[in-house]
């Protein structure tokens, strides 16, 4: 056992998903604001950029949490739970980062209703994946557990909302008359967008596990 006694007891994980959330949070709120001002080249390029510093930066706080992990001997989480939420969380990042390249790379001649109205959804649930992570700590509180199941069963409900939307979009992009390749840009996107919203109900399932067993 004195090995065990030499690693800390204790990492400031929570702290970490929490910072991490931030990022997730950040970054969303940019990739909006890179798709309402998309005819604007310069504040696209801002905006895009704030993305990827977002996702660079929760890109380092992923790995201190999975070296934090093999350096500590007792977690307050499994050890399962703590790889696989911060993993699911940066997967949303990746995923905010990807759709800013393919918007970008694909120069589209404009944004539809639909990518905006995607994009707001992918927001809505970013900041809920924000809020729930930061209620990890107090789960021991009947309230505060509750209160965890409910955010994630509105990142459930906002998924389906993207659901929707995607279909009816697709659904419009292959019935109206539009040139065969600003269908496929489009096409690319909104399966992009999409995934943004899947990657959410991830960390919401893994947070619903780590409630249902600790709470």
């Amino acid at each position: 056992m004195l090995f065990g006694k030499l690693l800390p007891r204790e990492g400031n994980f929570f702290e970490m998903f929490n910072e991490h959330g931030k990022h997730i949070a950040e970054g969303a709120r940019a990739f909006q604001a890179m798709v309402q001002n998309y005819t604007d080249e310069s504040l696209r390029a801002k905006y895009s950029a704030d993305v990827d510093n977002a996702e660079k930066q929760a890109d380092r706080l992923t790995a201190d949490v999975n070296r934090l992990l093999h350096k500590t001997f007792i977690t307050p989480l499994d050890r399962e739970q703590i790889h696989g939420l911060i993993n699911a969380m940066d997967d949303i990042l990746d995923l905010l980062q990807d759709s800013s390249e393919v918007m970008s790379l694909y120069d589209l001649k404009k944004v539809s209703e639909d990518v905006i109205r995607l994009a707001e959804i992918s927001v809505k649930c970013c900041e809920r994946v924000q809020h729930v992570v930061s209620l990890l700590p107090k789960l021991s509180q009947a309230s505060v557990a509750e209160a965890a199941l409910k955010t994630c069963e509105e990142i459930d409900r906002l998924e389906s909302d993207a659901d929707r939307v995607m279909r009816s979009a697709m659904s419009r992009l292959f019935r109206d008359n539009i040139e065969v390749r600003e269908l496929i840009k489009l096409k690319a996107v909104y399966e992009h967008l999409e995934s943004i919203s899947d990657r959410c109900e991830d960390v919401a399932n893994i947070v619903e596990g780590i409630v249902l067993e600790n709470s």
